[in-house]
């Protein structure tokens, strides 16, 4: 019974294992849908469009290449050339353009007024006529699908500077006039004046604005001032002589660069003497020559050719800063100073014979210091600032000691005779002082650091002694009043009126004033407070 069930089950399974392959069969054998292997994109640009079919996985930038449109270096595609599309994408190209203007405007010109105690009350002159200046700037310019999109400068050139108006405006001076012998010269503004044996006379004598006060010089007789005017693009300064009396003959002397030493050469006709240097646009503006040069002129305006005196040189230990030179008395010799020390020049050929050594101060900026010379009247000492170790500090480049300095020629051996001046000492001999006991007796004026350790930013007292160091004596300012800048002081050329009195010029807060070594009593001359250079013969 039971192998009948089975026999009866049996055919019916075989049917529907029958059915079930067949279908299996039929669904294996009807055809398959294909996949998609290309897309259809639209690229759109200055109003045109374009259709292009592509493969699936096709970037912008084969789009681009494929519509046969060229891009240029600024256009631009949105979405960006390494996107990947998709069917019915839309590519935008838009066409970027730049164009470059220039354009000239005006840079209107300032005016200042200066008071000026030299002109009567509420008198007005013109000292510097303005003249705008000229500024080139460029612009760049962006158009996308020729609308511009930005504006921008790209470059701005001064192509002219502006020049100030300058008026200077008479006021009362509240100082009753002094009299002193020869003539005081002054910078103030860069303009040049000068008083004639009193201080109520002052008369202008360039007023062109453009003195730098790097040279400001009277020749001995007092007759012509030797000064430097700023200079144009490359050209750092030019050299130039003007008489004090009519007729104010001006003579270019066709010398450019001078920073350190330009000075008249004593009991010489109309001769000076220059050291140039080479402008650089990195500090502190120039690399130093350490040459020299003299050169004769006439009153006619005739101008020699330079002759050379030093050659170009290295300069010793910090040599780019520069080299300065002094001459004796009566000329005949002639002194240098420079970072590493000082010494004498040989006229004849030129050489430098370093007598004394300085330890050369470590700045660590981009100026060098530089010890200064002068001449005591006799032409036999040479009068300096030195350089010394100090206690307890291991680099004496960095040392803030110095000292006040006097070099006899004859020993050669240098004599200390003031400790801890400070750096801008500058100690300057007086002439011959009549009815001394001494025959030949001079004093030494020099500036004594209030801070001698930190002498590079201290104010100064002002000093005189008697040549040996002795007899030291502060004579201004009052004590507990602000001190003076660095400065080389001035002498008078000769006692006042015969008398036993020998005065000293110096600034002060930028105002002239007068001393009396021998009492003390100092007058201040000007009140405007511009003056920045003087000398006096």
């Amino acid at each position: 019974m039971f192998t009948h069930g089975f026999n009866l089950i049996l055919p019916g399974s075989r049917l529907f294992f029958l059915l079930f392959s067949m279908a299996i069969l039929l669904i294996a054998c009807a055809p398959q849908k294909a996949p998609q292997v290309e897309i259809q994109v639209k690229i759109e640009t200055a109003g045109e469009s374009y259709s292009v079919t592509l493969p699936l996985g096709s970037t912008v930038e084969q789009a681009i290449l494929a519509s046969d449109l060229e891009l240029g270096d600024l256009d631009r595609t949105d979405p960006p050339l390494y996107t990947v599309l998709t069917d019915g994408s839309t590519v935008q190209v838009i066409r970027v353009e730049e164009e470059f203007e220039i354009e000239e405007v005006i840079i209107p010109y300032e005016s200042r007024t200066i008071r000026n105690e030299a002109l009567t009350e509420g008198e007005r002159r013109l000292v510097q006529a303005g003249v705008n200046g000229i500024q080139e700037i460029t612009y760049r310019r962006v158009y996308e699908d020729n609308q511009e999109i930005s504006r921008n400068i790209v470059k701005s050139v001064i192509l002219q500077e502006a020049v100030p108006e300058i008026v200077m405006i008479g006021s009362q001076s509240p100082f009753a006039p002094v009299e002193f012998p020869g003539s005081i010269v002054y910078l103030a503004g860069g303009n040049a004046w000068v008083l004639s044996g009193e201080s109520g006379e002052r008369t202008p004598l360039i007023t062109s604005g453009d003195l730098d006060g790097r040279v400001f010089s009277l020749s001995p007789d007092g007759e012509w001032l030797l000064f430097t005017r700023r200079g144009e693009e490359d050209t750092i300064n030019t050299l130039w002589v003007t008489q004090l009396n009519e007729p104010y003959l001006e003579v270019d002397l066709n010398v450019e660069n001078v920073v350190h030493f330009a000075d008249w050469i004593p009991d010489a006709q109309l001769q000076v003497a220059y050291s140039t240097v080479e402008p650089r646009e990195i500090a502190p503006g120039w690399q130093a020559n350490n040459d020299l040069y003299r050169i004769s002129f006439s009153s006619t305006g005739w101008v020699s050719d330079p002759e050379l005196v030093v050659d170009a040189n290295a300069g010793g230990v910090y040599g780019w800063w520069g080299t300065t030179y002094a001459y004796s008395v009566n000329g005949s010799r002639l002194a240098f100073a420079r970072p590493d020390g000082v010494g004498l020049v040989d006229l004849e050929t030129g050489e430098l014979q370093k007598i004394h050594d300085a330890i050369p101060l470590q700045t660590f900026g981009d100026w060098a210091w530089v010890p200064g010379v002068s001449w005591s009247p006799d032409e036999s000492v040479l009068f300096s600032v030195d350089h010394i170790p100090q206690t307890g500090n291991g680099n004496p480049e960095t040392s803030q000691v110095f000292d006040v300095l006097a070099i006899p020629l004859e020993l050669q051996t240098a004599i200390h005779l003031v400790s801890q001046s400070g750096m801008f000492a500058y100690p300057v001999p007086s002439p011959f002082m009549l009815g001394e006991t001494e025959p030949g007796a001079y004093q030494i004026a020099y500036l004594q650091a209030i801070f001698p350790i930190q002498s590079e930013t201290s104010q100064y007292l002002l000093m005189v002694m008697d040549r040996d160091g002795s007899n030291r004596r502060q004579l201004f300012p009052e004590t507990g009043a602000i001190g003076l800048e660095p400065q080389k002081l001035v002498w008078a050329p000769s006692s006042t009126d015969g008398e036993l009195e020998y005065h000293l010029a110096f600034l002060y807060q930028g105002n002239l004033w007068l001393l009396n070594t021998l009492t003390g009593d100092a007058r201040q001359l000007t009140g405007d407070g511009l003056i920045s250079r003087i000398d006096w013969k």
